[in-house]
């Protein structure tokens, strides 16, 4: 214990030289740049903005409160990374998760790592350690490799070595970015897995994508079903004769009840049925707030 509260106090006696305006720190030159680099920082929430470059475009609610509760009690384990921007202004590398859980409990100040870099240094960082560290879904983790080969200038092979990641692997995640962006989207929201995508990606054809991808869903399809079927495909004998099924006409039931469970809930909702008659109604939202709405529609509690 008494070890942990020497590790805050230095972080607390960091943080005020920083914030002595002619102290300021700028540079890996400058005097007192070594105590502060390298060294864990108590700063100021208020003193951070996030990361423009932040790969991460969705955060889950429900997760971000459970580490909300977990550093209540036991405080943020993982310092973030910042970069310095200016006199007691800097800008998240990485942690955006424990940045926004801190400010939900109302915390004040936040462990940090300082780096100076610009802002390419700033966008691999952010980059390479979110790949690393945080639960991206398969195509933020495409998009992330992407931005790396088109703004850093990294080839897959620097890319490998960046990442620690098999060549392989990155390639596959590339792939996905193939897909057409229903599919996209329907992997990001966990319709479809990645397996179901890295299946899918051997058919060129998007209107054949969508065609086998609606089975998918509709029949709820394996990964070795899939593939069974991407292999059917590339088999037939001509175009008429390709193996996925062309999604057949809605029976005029399922429309007027689809209509009027929509109408009533206020969301576009989905009925998926399949050729033995079975099915299933997907009721999609957005937020915690749109969930309870409808749970209080649908329970009348």
């Amino acid at each position: 214990m008494a070890k942990a509260t020497k590790k805050q106090a230095l972080g607390r006696g960091l943080s005020a030289l920083l914030k002595d305006p002619e102290n300021d720190i700028n540079s890996a030159t400058d005097k007192n740049a070594d105590k502060v680099v390298g060294n864990i920082v108590e700063l100021d929430l208020d003193s951070i903005e996030v990361n423009p470059f932040q790969p991460r475009s969705n955060f889950n609610d429900e997760a971000l409160q459970e580490l909300a509760t977990s550093i209540k009690e036991l405080g943020v384990i993982q310092p973030i990374t910042v970069r310095k921007l200016d006199f007691n202004k800097y800008q998240l590398v990485s942690g955006e998760r424990r940045f926004r859980a801190s400010k939900l409990i109302g915390l004040e100040t936040i462990p940090a790592y300082i780096r100076i870099a610009n802002d390419q240094e700033s966008l691999e960082m952010a980059l390479v350690e979110n790949i690393q560290r945080q639960d991206l879904d398969p195509i933020e983790i495409a998009l992330s490799y992407q931005r790396l080969i088109d703004e850093i200038n990294l080839t897959q092979e620097k890319m490998s070595d960046r990442v620690g990641k098999k060549r392989s692997t990155i390639t596959n995640y590339l792939r996905l970015l193939r897909l057409d962006p229903i599919i996209q989207t329907g992997i990001r929201d966990g319709f479809v897995s990645m397996g179901h995508g890295r299946a899918l990606v051997n058919i060129d054809k998007k209107e054949d994508q969508i065609d086998l991808y609606e089975r998918i869903v509709g029949e709820n399809l394996s990964v070795r079903d899939t593939e069974r079927a991407v292999k059917s495909y590339h088999e037939a004998e001509s175009p008429n004769k390709k193996a996925i099924t062309k999604t057949k006409e809605t029976p005029e039931y399922i429309e007027k009840t689809k209509k009027k469970i929509t109408d009533y809930l206020s969301v576009k909702v989905d009925i998926q049925t399949a050729s033995n008659g079975k099915g299933k109604i997907v009721i999609p939202f957005h937020s915690e707030e749109e969930l309870k709405r409808l749970k209080k529609l649908l329970t009348s509690e």
